[in-house]
C-alpha cells in the first residue's frame, strides 16, 4: 500500500507521539508502603495501553493535518471482455424516429435516444471491459478514452445528447475511433461499434488510409445500421443500374468496402429499437474473450480516515478518565 502525504514538514509533529510514553497522565494517591505492595500486572498492563491510546490518537491527529492519503495504483485483472469503441452517428437525422419524423412532433423515442438508452444498459454488462466513446458529424469528437470506468462511459453516452449537425463525415470517425487503440497492447478483442443511420461517400485517399488502419490494429467492426423507414437498407439492389453507386445509395457501398476490409465484419440493420436491442445483445453474447488487463484506481485521500480514528480514541481516553477513581 502505497502513503504520501500532502505537507511532509508536519510529520515532525508525530515526535510528540512520545510524550503519552514518558509521562503519567493519571491521578497521583500518595502510598506509605509501596514496597509491600504485590506485583499487579493488569495494572501495568492498563497503563501501557492507556499510553499506547494516547500515542495513538495523536499520531492519527498528526497524520490527517498533514493530508496522508494513498497514492494512485495499477490492479492487475483477468476477466472476460474486450476493448471496445463505442461509435456514435451525431448527424440530425438521428434526432429522428425510426419512421423518419421529429421525435417532438411525434412524441416517440428518437434514433439517437435509443441508442443511448440501450448502449448504456450494454455498458452495465459488460463488468470487465474497456470501453471507450467517440462520435462524429461535421467532425470527429473524441469523448472519453478506453476505460475500465463504467460510470464515466455511461457520463460520456449521455453527454452525446447535445444538437446535431448535418454533415455525416463517418471516415474521419471511423480513424478516430481506430486512434484508440494507438499503443494499445493486443490483448482481448478490439472492437469498434458503430452506430449510424446513414453514411457519406468515402473518398480513395481516406478508404486506403482506413484499409491500412484496420489491418494494424487488427479490429473487429460491428455496424448497428439504424434504417429509417422508406430508406434504402445495407442491401437493396437498385432496379436501375445507373442508380448503383456510391452518390446515390452510400450505405450500400459503405457495407461492401467494410466487407471488402478482410477483417472479422458483422452489419446489423435495426428498422426499430427491438431490432436494435437484439443486435446489441447479439454483440454481447459473441464477444467474451479471455482479457488482461490492469485496473487504475484512483488517489484516495486519508485524512477524513485519521480524524475520525483520533475522535474515537480520544473520546475512548476521556471516557476512561471519567471512571478514574478520585482520592
Amino acid at each position: 500500500m502505497n502513503l504520501a502525504v500532502e505537507q511532509p514538514w508536519l510529520l515532525t509533529g508525530l515526535l510528540l507521539c512520545g510524550l503519552p510514553l514518558l509521562r503519567y497522565g493519571q491521578r497521583l494517591a500518595g502510598h506509605p508502603a509501596l514496597a509491600l505492595l504485590p506485583p499487579d500486572r493488569l495494572s501495568l498492563l492498563a497503563d501501557a495501553l492507556l499510553r499506547l491510546l494516547g500515542a495513538l490518537a495523536l499520531a492519527a491527529l498528526i497524520l490527517g493535518m498533514a493530508g496522508m492519503y494513498r497514492t494512485e495504483q495499477q490492479v492487475e485483472r483477468i476477466g472476460h471482455g474486450a476493448h471496445i469503441v463505442l461509435l456514435l452517428d451525431r448527424s440530425n437525422s438521428m434526432d429522428q424516429t425510426f419512421a423518419g419524423t421529429s421525435a417532438e412532433a411525434g412524441g416517440a423515442e428518437s434514433k439517437a435516444a435509443a441508442a443511448r438508452r440501450l448502449l448504456s444498459q450494454f455498458v452495465e454488462r459488460r463488468t470487465h471491459d474497456l470501453i471507450g466513446v467517440a462520435a462524429y458529424s461535421t467532425s470527429p469528437l473524441f469523448v472519453t478514452p478506453l476505460t475500465e470506468n463504467k460510470q464515466a462511459v455511461a457520463a460520456a453516452i449521455a453527454a452525446t445528447a447535445r444538437p446535431a449537425l448535418a454533415y455525416t463525415n463517418v471516415s474521419k470517425g471511423l480513424a478516430l475511433a481506430l486512434s484508440y487503440f494507438d499503443q494499445r497492447p493486443a490483448v482481448g478483442a478490439r472492437i469498434v461499434l458503430l452506430v449510424s443511420d446513414g453514411a457519406a461517400v468515402i473518398d480513395p485517399d481516406s478508404e486506403a488510409k482506413l484499409r491500412e488502419l484496420f489491418q494494424r490494429q487488427q479490429v473487429r467492426l460491428y455496424w448497428v445500421f439504424l434504417r429509417t423507414a422508406n430508406s434504402p437498407g445495407l442491401y437493396d439492389v437498385p432496379n436501375d443500374p445507373r442508380d448503383d453507386n456510391a452518390q446515390a445509395m452510400p450505405e450500400r457501398y459503405l457495407h461492401l468496402f467494410f466487407s471488402s476490409l478482410h477483417i472479422p465484419y458483422q452489419a446489423y440493420q435495426a428498422e426499430d429499437p427491438g431490432a436494435m436491442r437484439q443486435a446489441i445483445d447479439d454483440i454481447n453474447r459473441l464477444e467474451q474473450q479471455p482479457l488482461h488487463y490492469f485496473e487504475r484506481i484512483p488517489k484516495q485521500d486519508l485524512a477524513p480516515l485519521c480524524y475520525r480514528s483520533a475522535a474515537l480514541l480520544l473520546l475512548l481516553l476521556i471516557g476512561i478518565k471519567a471512571c478514574e477513581a478520585k482520592c
